[in-house]
């Protein structure tokens, strides 16, 4: 069992103080550890992950359409998808670290459990879970908000098979013989992590978007696009 600092390094890194200590260790308990114990009464987190499982991706779907109110359930579903995907998951729990505060059987432990994707991902749902109980959904609420944040804001980077720019030409044909037009309009960050700006001119319709890449920037501003077309067709040939 980890030492109490160890749990509040843990609780530092989760952003949320447990008043139930005894949920967050429970989190952490794999069942290759309790099969190792001779007390009945000690359980694993599997339950604690079916009940993370959803609480996240309610919260997700939440963040989805705040964020993107323009796209339809099919993207919306596709996004959250690779959001909450064992790797995604996987990748969050090592950002905290979460593989040292494991409660693990020998087995796992011997085969470098700490790191495994899947166990990794099973114990973050299983603290969303521990959270959630503990401080109720708006706790969950926050801690899911902080930690997924960068793949909420990265979210068009995540639909490979979504081209807003296709859909903004097609939306376009018939009201105008006009071809959308994108402009480099502002460069920010350093040269190892910038973001454009990327303005799309259509007719009288203007709109700009951002991304890490031009072609990302590109996507954005189409879609932004697209979003203000549905809210008013402001997009007329420039001659009328």
């Amino acid at each position: 069992m980890a030492p109490p600092a160890t749990y509040d390094l843990l609780q530092t890194q989760l952003g949320h103080r447990f008043k139930d200590p005894d949920l967050l260790q429970e989190s952490l308990r794999h069942s290759s550890f309790v099969n190792e114990q001779f007390e009945p009464s000690l359980r694993d987190n599997e339950r604690l992950e079916f009940l993370g499982d959803a609480v996240l991706n309610l919260v997700i779907g939440h963040l989805l359409m705040n964020a993107y109110p323009e796209l339809r359930e099919g993207d919306l579903s596709r996004i959250r998808s690779h959001m909450v995907n064992e790797s995604q998951l996987a990748d969050i729990a090592r950002t905290i670290d979460l593989g040292r505060f494991l409660q693990l059987g020998k087995g796992e432990i011997l085969s470098q459990g700490f790191s495994k994707s899947s166990i990794l991902a099973n114990a973050l749902e299983a603290v969303i879970a521990a959270v959630y109980l503990d401080g109720g959904f708006q706790a969950a609420f926050a801690m899911i908000q902080h930690h997924f944040r960068h793949l909420v804001a990265d979210a068009l980077d995540l639909t490979a098979g979504q081209d807003y720019k296709s859909r903004l030409q097609e939306a376009i044909q018939g009201r105008t013989r006009e071809v959308p037009q994108y402009q480099v309009v502002a460069e920010s960050g350093p040269d190892h992590d910038k973001t454009f700006s990327v303005q799309v001119t259509v007719g009288r319709c203007q709109a700009v978007g951002s991304g890490k890449s031009k072609k990302l920037a590109e996507q954005d501003a189409a879609r932004q696009a697209l979003a203000r077309l549905a809210a008013n067709p402001c997009s007329r040939p420039a001659d009328q």
